[in-house]
């Protein structure tokens, strides 16, 4: 529960006979959905996801119980009646706002830590909300999405003990399910009262748990392919130079084959066809595509290089491994002997490529920087006019010109930056890129809130 406002007293109120069952009931409400579908006990919860989310969604229906009614009573005018004398003034205060608290999907931006973040309720609407916060604004980034309750306390307000962060993802379909009960393709929606949202607290400990839990358990990991639609899986061809061959030999026979574009004599690009405007038929809707294109739109299918008496293709699927395989060999024939493939997953790739675990770098931080924003500014400059799957296939400059496509670009560009934002070293040059020019550029600096 909340820091500075001891609730331990009426928790323990709800433990007597006359709530209890109120109590349990509640726990049911938020819980037993996510029990039943992943067929698990109460206590399976704290094991799976530690103990700190098991008291955060204990939390969540502890809170729903004080703002319910059963049969015209209520926990805390009850508790308050009988037990106020031993509160002090401001719990007293704090019990009869979170009486009356609403649980909402907020989206967080303007964070001072140790001091106040400002969010904007997204399924009530309305203007942004300056909310006193000291231990939420040290995890808590711009742009990131919550479940919360937000209490007045004289003039300020406070986030409730029981935050919830959600995904961008989850966040979409909870939104959806709350204010198009009839289904997304309906344009029909719902307006809810303070009434109704506060009877829908339990959806949002569900939501939470139906997008978290399986991750957790290993049940749900993104699918994973590439622009031809094929599964990624990273394979390295190694073929060994036939001997009096050299690397010159090899740049020579490769300098004339067409699909290969050299970066420099020991590294090739191998180039297809640009990638399809739009997702390919038949992917799942946890897929996610992994595309790599040159500057000129194509398609980067793989990469040669030469190291040392080997040459090796590097490519991310079974299918562009054999084409590439064949491809090196027509163009080399016998001044190379036979491959030896390595497979990698991509959980193996991650774990093998753990920036922990890696050597630090030989370049200073100041200039790595400096070379990753200038990269990332090239990047997203090339992207103004191209189009983009999140912005229903049109250019971010063609988005900004109607009233629809700001809405949409509004919500990309949080995304980007979110995204930028989650590295785990805060200085990490990733974390520290600077958005601002792009919402200037595109002339929607003014919907940044």
């Amino acid at each position: 529960m909340k820091g500075g406002h001891d609730l331990s007293g009426i928790m323990k109120y709800a433990a007597r006979d006359e709530w209890n069952t109120d109590m349990a009931e509640a726990v049911g409400d938020h819980f037993g959905l996510a029990l039943q579908e992943f067929e698990l006990e109460l206590d399976d919860i704290g094991d799976i996801l530690d103990e700190h989310w098991a008291a955060t969604l204990f939390g969540c229906a502890f809170e729903d119980l004080l703002t319910r009614h059963p049969d015209g009573r209520n926990i805390c005018d009850d508790y308050l009646k009988r037990r106020g004398w031993a509160e002090k003034g401001p719990t007293k205060i704090y019990i009869r706002a979170l009486k009356t608290a609403v649980t909402s999907l907020y989206e967080v931006s303007d964070v001072v830590p140790g001091q106040s973040l400002l969010v904007r309720d997204l399924i009530r609407g309305g203007d942004p909300i300056r909310v006193s916060e000291r231990s939420a604004t040290q995890s808590l980034k711009q742009w990131d999405r919550i479940a919360a309750r937000i209490v007045p306390q004289g003039s300020k307000y406070l986030l409730s003990g029981a935050v919830l962060p959600f995904t961008v993802d989850a966040s979409e379909e909870l939104i959806a399910a709350i204010l198009n009960p009839g289904g997304r393709h309906t344009n029909r929606k719902l307006k809810l009262d303070e009434v109704t949202l506060r009877g829908l607290a339990p959806l949002f400990t569900s939501a939470w748990l139906f997008d978290v839990l399986p991750k957790a358990m290993g049940l749900a990991q993104p699918t994973v392919y590439n622009s031809d639609g094929e599964l990624v899986m990273f394979h390295r061809v190694r073929f060994p130079i036939a001997a009096a061959v050299t690397q010159k030999d090899i740049g020579a026979r490769l300098a004339v084959v067409p699909e290969l574009e050299a970066e420099n004599t020991r590294f090739w690009n191998w180039l297809g066809d640009p990638p399809p405007a739009r997702p390919l038929v038949g992917e799942p809707d946890s897929a996610r595509a992994l595309s790599v294109t040159m500057d000129d739109g194509r398609t980067v299918l793989g990469n040669i290089e030469l190291k040392g008496r080997s040459l090796i293709l590097s490519v991310n699927s079974a299918t562009r491994a054999a084409q590439g395989t064949a491809l090196v060999q027509a163009a080399l024939g016998d001044l190379v002997g036979v491959p030896l493939t390595e497979i990698e997953t991509i959980d193996r790739a991650l774990e093998n490529h753990d920036p922990a675990t890696m050597p630090p770098s030989p370049v200073p931080f100041a200039e790595a920087t400096a070379l990753v924003h200038g990269m990332l500014d090239k990047s997203y400059r090339a992207t103004l006019d191209e189009p983009v799957g999140m912005l229903g296939d049109i250019t971010p400059r063609a988005a900004a010109r109607t009233p629809d496509g700001r809405k949409q670009l509004v919500k990309w560009l949080k995304f980007l930056e979110n995204r930028s934002g989650s590295a785990t070293d805060p200085s990490d040059p990733m974390a520290t890129y600077d958005f601002t020019w792009i919402w200037q550029e595109l002339g929607v600096d003014k919907l940044r809130r």
